[in-house]
């Protein structure tokens, strides 16, 4: 190929006034070695190796797993976040591993990726083609950008999707398509505009459609004259075809000065503002992309095409057949330059990226990313890397050379001494890192290592700053929950402490008054009606207290079985009703032993006056009952319900007290009734134990409603053993504790039989 005379751009006659910026040097270029051929397609690799992160921000979600077969173009690393950007697969094959590897990084580090091992087939997944592309609207313009997995491909990798946000639309005056190039070495935009300058004018097209600029600009150094006829007769064809675009293009020319190429020089250049400190582009109404992004636009919202590769130069003495070739992403970088002729030297050294800007790298099996625009492989005699660095001697010629206008010694200085406070004071974030201060400095000093080195310094102390941060406020939130928290507890003891004060108070009140009525009815027998409750009342006081009591016990059963934290709060209650009954008993026992009193010498009297056998028969019956209830709740807990036993032990106990002490008063009874009333005796002693109906199908119930369950589990054991279910265990389980409840059923139920028919 041979190359066109420079004089060809020289007659360029721009249409807007050019501006300058401080400093830039003029290295020497070599760009012609990788110029001489079109762009290349190198075998496909037997294996890919893809990084989470290749772009700014948050590293990509992988979707896909070991063993999984996947189609070319298809997500196999899903964006997280706004900023962040999907992976694709670049060509159908078999997800070998996901793993820890060395990445392109100037750290040299590993970072997650997923190796593909490519089944040669290069099948397609569907894509989503738009013949019609500039009459989408503006969010499905986005989401095919989004979806594509675009970053920008000059340098940062910044998603494109976010650079182009709808909120900047209006706002901005100046759309660049940067094609400068400016670093030594490199030519992937010179080589891509040459042969695809129509697809970047389209894709230039509908980014002015999102960010609706006033002036839309193609930008490129006066030593691209290839590069630039391209663009223009592309240009003119556009001209030519009326209403086929929207929107004015203009080429502009630049001056060949390094770093041009920069964005915030680039900027300056054309319109003479500059990016604030700490600013973007878009403070000033800018908006500035790459030729690669611009066409990589246009390929996925016409084509459906996911960003899988890109344009690289493979350049440096050490390769013997230079050239530029469309990689796929993900590629072994030493796969990639074997294929051209790469004869590594006694001092292996291989730079990603430009001499200028580039750093070596560590591991020559790293992969291509979207940000891989050059490899280098110089010689030594090329690039030397026995250069010591010498004392600085305050020159200042890095000062002179700077373009974003920073005092390099000062940061230099402020960053070998760890002073990154007065680093970051003296704007050490403004240096956009492309070495111009190094290659101008006499004593080989490598500046921009120290700079980066700070830089990353001051960011890793931020994150440890605003972690320690989120950890305070986290432990903070959580000491004031527990202060809450000990604040409510306290709030309810002190509400339950002064409940039961006042219960005991009126419990205390209540005893007064009783022992004070006491003794009223006992002074006043003769008229019980007048001075205090009759019998009737009193007796009637404490059947009820004792049917409350007696609920309170059913209650307790069933909440033992149900929900035993509830237990206490009803044990609770049962001790209140308990000393309710015997306050009311007493209150009772006092009257009527009064009221005997008045009348001694009446033997009919006397004996009407006793307790009735009857009232204490029953009293005794229920009593029976509910402990023969209790046993059944004891047995069944001690299977299903280990830390209730205690309780219902303790409640078994006083329920057993109860019923011995009911037997006694209604022997008692019996005694004294036998001594009066002989008649009445006889026909007591032939009822010495509970043998009411009530009782015995209350019993019964028990005991049928619990063996119609152990024959409906032993059924379904049956039905589980005959199916082999894996649930068989759990059934035998069931049954044996069933088994155990109909027995203590049947136990209490056979017990009251007994005590009948005795």
């Amino acid at each position: 190929m041979q190359p066109i005379p420079i004089t060809t751009i020289n007659n360029h006659k721009n249409s807007r006034k050019l501006h300058d910026f401080h400093g830039g040097v003029h290295p020497e270029q070599n760009k012609h070695q990788s110029t001489q051929k079109p762009i290349q397609t190198p075998l496909l690799p037997p294996r890919l190796i893809l990084p989470l992160q290749q772009h700014i921000g948050r590293a990509a979600k992988a979707c896909v797993s070991p063993g999984e077969q996947v189609l070319k173009g298809q997500v196999i690393a899903e964006a997280q976040g706004p900023i962040s950007v999907a992976v694709h697969a670049p060509t159908s094959g078999i997800i070998e591993s996901i793993e820890e590897l060395p990445v392109a990084h100037p750290s040299g580090l590993s970072a997650p990726c997923i190796v593909l091992t490519p089944d040669g087939k290069e099948t397609w997944t569907a894509l989503t083609t738009h013949q019609d592309y500039l009459n989408l609207d503006e969010e499905q313009m986005y989401a095919a950008i989004q979806n594509a997995g675009i970053a920008g491909m000059g340098g940062a990798g910044f998603p494109t999707k976010v650079k182009l946000n709808p909120s900047i639309a209006g706002r901005i005056d100046t759309l660049v398509i940067n094609a400068i190039e400016c670093e030594p070495y490199i030519t992937s935009d010179d080589m891509l505009v040459r042969e695809h300058a129509e697809e970047i004018l389209r894709g230039i097209e509908i980014m002015a459609r999102l960010v609706e600029p006033k002036n839309s600009l193609v930008a490129l150094e006066d030593n691209k004259p290839e590069a630039y006829l391209a663009l223009r007769e592309a240009l003119n064809e556009r001209q030519q075809q009326a209403g086929a675009y929207e929107h004015e293009i203009e080429l502009v020319v630049v001056p060949t000065k390094y770093p041009s190429g920069g964005e915030k020089q680039l900027i300056q250049i054309l319109t003479g503002k500059e990016v604030p400190s700490g600013g973007i582009p878009a403070d000033i109404g800018v908006v500035c992309q790459n030729t690669g992004t611009a066409r990589a636009v246009y390929r996925a919202l016409r084509f459906g095409e996911p960003l899988i590769s890109r344009i690289t130069t493979l350049t440096g003495k050490q390769i013997a057949d230079p050239c530029n070739v469309e990689a796929l992403i993900g590629t072994p970088i030493s796969w990639l330059i074997g294929q051209y002729g790469y004869q590594p030297a006694r001092q292996e050294r291989l730079i990603m990226g430009g001499p200028m800007m580039g750093y070596t790298i560590t591991e020559p099996d790293m992969p291509l990313v979207k940000t891989s625009n050059c490899i280098l492989a110089p010689s030594p005699q090329e690039l030397p890397m026995d250069h010591q660095a010498q004392a600085c001697i305050r020159c200042g010629l890095c000062a002179e050379a700077c373009p974003a206008e920073l005092l390099p010694q000062q940061l230099y200085w402020f960053s070998r001494a760890q002073e990154y406070e007065k680093a970051e004071q003296h704007s050490l974030f403004d240096c956009i890192e492309c070495g111009a201060c190094s290659y101008v400095c006499p004593s080989s000093i490598p500046l921009v290592q120290y700079y980066r080195h700070a830089k990353g310094e001051i960011q890793e102390q931020a994150e440890a700053h605003a972690k320690s941060d989120r950890a305070r406020i986290r432990f903070e939130a959580r000491q004031e929950r527990l202060d809450r928290d000990v604040a409510e507890k306290e709030a309810k003891r002190q509400a339950r402490k002064e409940a039961a004060a006042r219960a005991q108070a009126a419990r205390k009140s209540a005893d007064t008054n009783l022992t004070t009525h006491t003794k009223t009815q006992t002074s006043n027998a003769e008229q019980p009606a007048e001075n205090g409750p009759s019998l009737e009342t009193l007796k009637a006081n404490w059947d009820s207290a004792q049917t409350k009591l007696d609920k309170l016990f059913d209650s307790l059963e069933e909440t033992n079985k149900t929900n035993p934290d509830m237990a206490t709060k009803l044990q609770r209650a049962i001790e209140k009703n308990q000393l309710r009954v015997n306050q009311t008993r007493l209150a009772y026992e006092k009257a009527e032993t009064a009221a005997s009193a008045d009348q001694p010498t009446v033997l009919e009297k006397s004996v009407t006056s006793l307790p009735n056998t009857d009232d204490m028969k029953s009293i005794w019956e229920r009593s029976q009952v509910k402990l023969d209830k209790m046993l059944i709740t004891l047995a069944d807990a001690k299977l299903n319900n280990p830390d209730t036993v205690e309780k219902l032990q303790r409640a078994v106990d006083k329920t057993q007290a109860r019923v011995t002490q009911a037997k006694q008063n209604y022997e008692a009874v019996v005694s004294t009734s036998t001594a009066t009333t002989p008649s009445t005796v006889k026909k007591s002693e032939t009822s010495l134990e509970p043998s009411t109906e009530n009782d015995l199908d209350s019993l019964r119930a028990v005991y049928e409603k619990a063996q119609a369950k152990l024959e409906k589990m032993q059924e379904t054991l049956e039905d589980a053993r005959a199916n082999n279910s894996d649930t068989i265990e759990k059934f035998e389980r069931a049954v044996a504790k069933n088994q155990v409840r109909v027995s203590a059923a049947k136990t209490a139920l056979n017990a009251a039989k007994a005590r009948r028919e005795n």
